[in-house]
């Protein structure tokens, strides 16, 4: 299935593979390089500074795995973010001069694994627990169990994530939050539909949305639903939250889709229709907290121009999809933003508040049309440019600085 950015699709696990050759009996060595060149005209809407050059995001990544026991392996992946050139200097997802990423060890006996260490989490369709895949990805301080069969996957895992740093070997443990939850998917040999169903507990130790601020805790139940019928795909998921902030009573939820069909025409179209929306908090005053939050979200959630999130929001995305050949594909959509509750603000892709509602009244946000073109050009090494646009809407230009943004970038990338 073609992908825009932002798109809500299943998380899958890459199909087994043999084992790289590696120089040291025993070890498994992979690894990858990427290099992506961006450009904004009007980052965050004007807000950011001025950067008519663009900029060099570099990311490294090396990781060796090792069994150290017929019940235990060890697995250590090693980063390195580089940011050159930007305005105003790199952002935290920019740069992490040299770092561990990960480092677990996995214990495994029968249909059990379990995991110790600082990992990477991913669950779903990355709508509330993703790797972040910036120039450096989110991982966690995590243990987490794992029981598969040929028809349920059973993860229960506890976690604190790990802050990014600017320099070498300085990455720490974020015990200002913690997340813990059971993800439960059902999937039947065979079948080409798949069922989720999942708790996820989160704490916060200093919130702050519109509607107040103090510690939060809040706890999510969830269902999602995908798979292929013949030339119909589809991907929808609900959510509801609940819990507190500070003294206020935490009533929040969200809904996802993603459905589309595929025509049986030169280029295979895809066409499809993703529409989402998430809660807001319709009075401040009152003892509820109403805005939904998303956790730990992709941060292309809106596509690559916005560092919007899920909450407060309602969104149509029209989408089209077409295959050159095997390894070429283009994929286009046209989003459509509007806020949910006049009374709140809008959110960004980690939680925090982006724009405030105080002193506006618009619900629309905006409008960011999108094109993507990927090239595979073999098992290792890909290319990819992407072209968006995001038309400020009168709650944008209301709120803040409200200019017309683009963004350009094109990304090499290398697995080994």
């Amino acid at each position: 299935m073609l992908m825009l950015p932002g798109m809500h699709v299943a998380a899958q696990s890459a199909p087994p593979t043999a084992e790289p050759q590696s120089p040291l009996p025993g070890w498994t060595l992979t690894g990858s390089v990427r290099q992506q060149y961006e450009h904004f005209r009007n980052e965050e809407w004007g807000a950011a500074p001025a950067d008519p050059s663009g900029y060099l995001l570099q990311r490294y990544m090396f990781r060796v795995s090792r069994p150290m026991a017929p019940w235990a392996t060890a697995t250590i992946e090693m980063k390195s973010g580089l940011e050159v050139g930007r305005a105003g200097g790199p952002r935290v997802p920019d740069k992490d001069v040299f770092d561990l990423h990960q480092g677990y060890v996995d214990l495994h006996r029968g249909a059990l694994n379990v995991r110790v260490g600082r990992q990477e989490l991913q669950f779903g369709s990355s709508r509330l627990v993703s790797v972040r895949d910036l120039n450096v990805r989110q991982s966690f301080d995590a243990v987490r169990g794992t029981v598969a069969n040929e028809t349920w996957r059973l993860d229960a895992f506890a976690s604190w994530p790990a802050t990014t740093r600017p320099d070498a070997l300085d990455d720490v443990t974020d015990r200002t939050r913690r997340l813990w939850g059971v993800y439960a998917v059902r999937h039947p040999r065979g079948s080409q539909h798949t069922v989720d169903v999942y708790y996820l507990g989160y704490g916060r130790d200093n919130a702050h949305f519109d509607g107040g601020r103090g510690r939060e805790l809040r706890h999510s139940v969830g269902t999602r639903l995908s798979g292929t019928q013949e030339s119909v795909d589809y991907n929808v998921e609900a959510v509801a939250q609940w819990g507190s902030l500070a003294d206020r009573r935490i009533r929040a939820w969200g809904v996802a889709s993603d459905v589309g069909y595929r025509l049986s025409l030169p280029l295979r179209p895809r066409v499809g229709l993703r529409a989402d929306t998430t809660s807001g908090d319709r009075d401040p005053t009152d003892v509820k907290l109403g805005t939904f939050n998303g956790l730990f979200a992709s941060a292309a959630y809106f596509g690559l121009i916005a560092t919007a999130g899920p909450a407060n929001h309602v969104d149509v995305q029209p989408q089209l999809g077409l295959e050159v050949n095997h390894a070429v594909s283009v994929s286009a959509g046209w989003l459509v933003f509007w806020r949910r509750e006049v009374a709140d603000g809008i959110y960004t892709w980690s939680g925090q508040l982006l724009r405030s509602a105080v002193g506006t009244h618009s619900r629309f946000v905006g409008q960011s049309p999108s094109v993507t073109l990927r090239w595979t050009v073999n098992a290792h090494l890909s290319l990819s440019g992407d072209l968006s646009g995001f038309t400020a809407g009168p709650f944008i230009r209301e709120s803040g600085a409200g200019e017309n943004s683009t963004f350009v970038r094109t990304t090499v990338a290398y697995r080994f």
